[in-house]
């Protein structure tokens, strides 16, 4: 998929006309972006936070929620203005009964912070950071951690583990165990299946999708602080028999329970200053869309680079709003985005299998 098409598509999924949006999509320049400053609070009208797997998230009153309007001090209204001005009907009424959404339930864990799509029931994103202390680390071993449902979200919305049996899909992570050897605790944090999505095997999760997992940690090796951002996307494509663009997705599980995204995502800011504060220095950004499908080693990972808008266009979120366009680099002109493929014995592919005598190890990307 060029990345042409990948405009296109990306901003026809933000539901606007694919024409206009295509246009407006273009390599803009970062200094015209508007910066906001959103305050620091967590709405809780929408999210539920959770640092507790087992805790179900605590309801808001609605009352707290929607406060209703406060009637002016010493203004003398008659009833019927009074009821002109306040409207006839009370449609926030309905939230007495509960409020609908949608929610997004976080989770904050040792090594990455998750938000969950209840419909979909795939992370929207998930984050973590990485150093070169962080990866030095060797006190974990994934072959003690279980994958495990996240009772943090209600059972109705919650992606199961008979989801994913005989799905032909890998229990794919979006943070890979990998990049959580410095715990053991922070490592079987990282199979929740909040943090999971359903990924194509061979030639994807097991292979390239690894091998830019293992570009990732590399990129410590020149910068000190790297935070990452990875998650699903669901792209419209081209019917060629009538010319228009259709989001089809798979779904798995009996019933279908969980949406099979049609590409992923990952948003990269490599930072210069040692501090680990990301309030300071140069960022370098790069943004990679590929699809969840076999791809060849030999595929040039810049083939997959977008403008950081592209994926905030697919997935209606923001990812540097407050990141000053002065602060900001592009991350395959400051470094080499390329891979290091490494071969394998098929054997070792398979989890728990050992290594062939003289094999060479497989970038380990936690799956």
């Amino acid at each position: 998929m060029s990345k042409t098409t990948l405009a296109i598509i990306a901003a026809a999924s933000a539901g606007a006309g694919a024409a206009a949006t295509a246009a407006m999509f273009s390599m803009r320049s970062q200094s015209d972006r508007k910066l906001e400053t959103p305050a620091r609070t967590i709405s809780t009208t929408t999210t539920t936070v959770s640092t507790n797997p087992t805790s179900a998230p605590v309801p808001v009153p609605s009352k707290q929620i929607f406060a209703p309007p406060i009637q002016q001090q010493g203004l003398s209204i008659p009833a019927p203005a009074a009821l002109a001005a306040l409207g006839p009907v009370d449609p926030a009424g309905l939230f007495e009964y509960g409020f609908p959404g949608p929610v997004a339930d976080i989770a904050t864990r040792s090594a990455l912070v998750s938000s969950f799509d209840r419909r979909l029931r795939n992370p929207h994103w998930v984050i973590e950071h990485i150093t070169p202390a962080s990866l030095a680390m060797k006190y974990a071993d994934r072959k003690h951690s279980v994958f495990l449902e996240d009772e943090g979200v209600p059972e109705k919305f919650r992606a199961k583990l008979k989801d994913y049996f005989k799905s032909g899909y890998d229990r794919g992570h979006q943070v890979p165990a990998a990049d959580a050897k410095w715990s053991q605790n922070a490592m079987d944090e990282t199979f929740f299946l909040t943090n999971m999505s359903p990924q194509v095997g061979e030639g994807f999760n097991r292979d390239y999708w690894a091998h830019f997992e293992d570009f990732c940690r590399r990129l410590t090796q020149r910068y000190p602080s790297v935070r990452i951002v990875t998650g699903p996307l669901y792209l419209p494509k081209r019917d060629p028999t009538d010319n228009k663009w259709y989001v089809k997705y798979e779904m798995i599980g009996s019933p279908p329970n969980v949406a099979v995204p049609t590409h992923f995502y990952k948003v990269i800011f490599a930072e210069e200053d040692g501090s680990g504060s990301p309030t300071t220095g140069k960022v370098a950004i790069g943004a990679f869309v590929l699809p969840n499908a076999r791809i060849p080693n030999d595929k040039p990972l810049t083939d997959f680079e977008v403008p950081i808008e592209a994926v905030e266009r697919a997935s209606g979120l923001e990812f540097a709003s407050k990141l000053p366009p002065q602060r900001r680099k592009r991350l395959c002109t400051d470094t080499s985005c390329a891979l290091v493929i490494r071969d394998y014995a098929d054997g070792k592919k398979a989890f728990g299998n050992k290594p062939p005598v003289g094999a060479l190890p497989k970038p380990s990307g936690g799956r």
